[in-house]
């Protein structure tokens, strides 16, 4: 039965996709949010579900069947009021996710702090190529991000593999357990496991306990693919009830990598599996994170059947996602790439790959520190060790910072304090055009900019390529 379901804050990434699956059942769907920007907003557009801004008790006229409230919505938000008040029926994103996706269908979830929507992306294709000899195996999908092989985040097939990203944040503000606990794993890839979600989380074992929860949902028939570089991870899968298989770098890896090398434009590695050779792989991305990424996924399609040479294919043809090592603009030589940073782990990973890809080049991390994490200092050295990575760093001040009181605060000053002592030449400026204004001053042919931020940095993705075309 079709229902008018209305999303409050239909923009984000996950709420967009399940936008776009509801409407592939039949649904007419309205959603509003504080501010749409890409590729999200692009996404709706696409779609033709109108999106209201911002916020408003007459966005939910007329009256919906149903409201889905974004983990972004709290108490004293106009549609949360009358949401309460006249109580319209509601739910969130990851509990309706489950009652109309998943129940009746083989759930497979990628989680973990860092890769799990490359990873999803990249199993996701995996199974896409596989379907082309198996029809079977078409899979539906849902992604925090765009993958560039399916020009989306979502897919619907009437097939019985839906694969989704599971979230560690909260769900809603009547549900502050984790996402990926509504998921119910038949199989999971479990990719890191750190600090995160400052805002939510209190600290390193309250992460972890979220993970072994997930980890207890795994049926004993089930399988759970888990990063072994990581003891952290190990402790998290300890007390699985069912099959866990590890991979990475170490000699006891089920799933090993070796041989791992940057050539000719592409990523190339052996995957050894228990002790022999399994399979030769290649891939366009670049980083040791993203051959990680590439092989907890062809471990998970392998073990559940997925013939070898289909993984391989789809490893081989896979572009990317949105926001992740994308090249945003080339001018005069420069290149800017838009990576979504959400954390210094992530921030030390982009830089690396980024060093690999462009070996001769002056790389310039731009950072805006937006996430909950990435706000807060209590990862400030970290931070100050991955942007050492940079040749040139240039900081813009903390997202909202009257939001976070000042004894957790990052202070950027203090971190381009560290990184000049260092010897990592840093400048903190007040706002985006100052900041354009400073690299467009100093960036020569051949450099890399690498654009850190996981929001839309107030336009600097337009901004700093148009100053750039300018100087001509």
């Amino acid at each position: 039965m079709s229902r008018h379901i209305h999303l409050s804050g239909i923009c984000g990434t996950a709420m967009a996709s399940l936008a776009g699956l509801l409407q592939l059942q039949g649904h007419r769907i309205t959603g509003s949010d504080k501010a749409a920007y890409p590729p999200m907003s692009d996404l709706l557009a696409s779609l033709g579900i109108p999106v209201r801004e911002p916020y408003a008790e007459a966005n939910l006229e007329p009256r919906p069947d149903l409201v889905v409230i974004g983990n972004a919505l709290s108490r004293g938000n106009p549609e949360v009021e009358r949401i309460l008040d006249e109580r319209i029926p509601f739910t969130s994103m990851a509990a309706l996710l489950r009652e109309e996706f998943l129940t009746g269908r083989e759930s497979l979830v990628v989680a973990g702090t860092h890769g799990k929507t490359t990873t999803t992306s990249m199993l996701a294709w995996i199974y896409q190529v596989a379907a082309e000899s198996r029809p079977e195996l078409g899979p539906s999908f849902l992604i925090g991000g765009v993958a560039e092989n399916f020009g989306s985040s979502f897919q619907l097939r009437p097939t019985r593999t839906f694969i989704l990203e599971g979230d560690e944040y909260d769900t809603a503000f009547f549900d502050k357990g984790p996402k990926f606990l509504h998921y119910f794993p038949d199989a999971l890839i479990l990719t890191h496991v750190e600090f995160d979600h400052a805002d939510i989380y209190a600290d390193l074992e309250a992460v972890k306990m979220a993970f072994k929860r997930l980890v207890n949902l795994v049926p004993r028939r089930g399988r759970i693919v888990a990063f072994d570089g990581s003891s952290n991870v190990s402790e998290c899968v300890a007390k699985a009830f069912c099959w866990v298989e590890r991979y990475g770098f170490s000699n006891e890896a089920d799933w090993q990598i070796r041989s791992l090398r940057f050539e000719e434009g592409l990523t190339r590695w052996e995957i050894w599996h228990q002790g022999s050779l399994w399979s030769l792989m290649e891939m366009r991305l670049a980083g040791q994170h993203n051959a990680l990424n590439a092989t907890a996924a062809a471990a998970l399609a392998a073990g559940q059947g997925l013939e070898k040479n289909a993984i391989q294919k789809a490893l081989a043809s896979f572009k990317s996602v949105k926001r992740r090592l994308e090249v945003r603009a080339e001018v005069d030589g420069i290149t800017i790439i838009d990576d979504f940073a959400h954390h210094p782990t992530a921030i030390r990973e982009t830089l690396r790959a980024l060093r690999a890809v462009y070996p001769r080049a002056r790389l310039w991390a731009v950072l805006e520190p937006r996430s909950n994490t990435l706000r807060r200092k209590v990862l400030e050295q970290d931070l100050i060790e991955s942007l050492r990575e940079a040749d040139r760093v240039l900081m813009a001040g903390v997202y909202q910072q009257e939001r976070i009181p000042e004894s957790e605060r990052l202070h950027p000053e203090e971190v381009v304090q560290a990184l000049n002592a260092a010897g990592t030449p840093a400048q903190l400026h007040a706002n985006v055009d100052a900041i354009v204004a400073a690299a467009a001053h100093e960036l020569g042919r051949g450099d890399v900019v690498a654009i850190l931020s996981n929001g839309g940095f107030d336009g600097i993705y337009e901004k700093l390529p148009a100053r750039l075309r300018e100087r001509r």
